[in-house]
């Protein structure tokens, strides 16, 4: 019975230190200096007149520039290779010529259906296993698109590590 007693006086008095301690502490850190005057008014200050600032005609100085290129503006600049302000033909078709070269295999510049396709033809090819020209069930579920993996792990859940204390089946 004393040691509860006891114990209940020493936290009391320790609630009473630390509320002393507090208040010591906030009545030290109270702001001082000249910035008291704008929180507490003095008495009789509500008469005297505030003071005025007219900077007349001054002005400062003028921001610095910033050149702002506007989306269509880094558009243009990205179709025009020579930088002459001005975009050719040549120049606005070259992004696609790059691309139909690619898919032009023989380089005729003639893009027939077998070279436009020629993704769609390889990917039968490799599923059609045994060459006969057409796919069977099973083959056409092995050209089912692989999912992608997540570029980012920010989503990704973790995996639940197996727990030891049961065995596994």
């Amino acid at each position: 019975m004393n040691r509860i007693v006891i114990g209940a006086l020493g936290a009391l008095l320790l609630v009473a230190a630390g509320i002393f301690w507090w208040q010591g502490r906030a009545a030290s850190d109270a702001p001082q200096g000249p910035h008291l005057a704008l929180a507490a008014p003095k008495a009789g200050a509500s008469d005297e007149p505030l003071p005025e600032s007219d900077a007349g005609d001054a002005t400062g100085p003028d921001l610095p520039g910033v050149p702002e290129a506007t989306k269509e503006q880094k558009r243009f600049d990205r179709l025009d290779r020579n930088h002459d302000n001005k975009i050719t033909m040549s120049e606005m078709l070259a992004p696609k010529a790059r691309a139909f070269r690619k898919l032009d295999v023989d380089g005729n510049n003639l893009l027939t259906f077998d070279e436009w396709s020629v993704k769609a033809i390889n990917k039968f090819k490799a599923a059609d296993k045994n060459g006969s020209g057409y796919l069977t069930r099973d083959e056409f579920a092995a050209t089912k698109a692989k999912p992608r993996k997540p570029s980012c792990k920010c989503n990704a859940k973790p995996k639940p590590e197996p727990d030891e204390a049961t065995p596994e089946q």
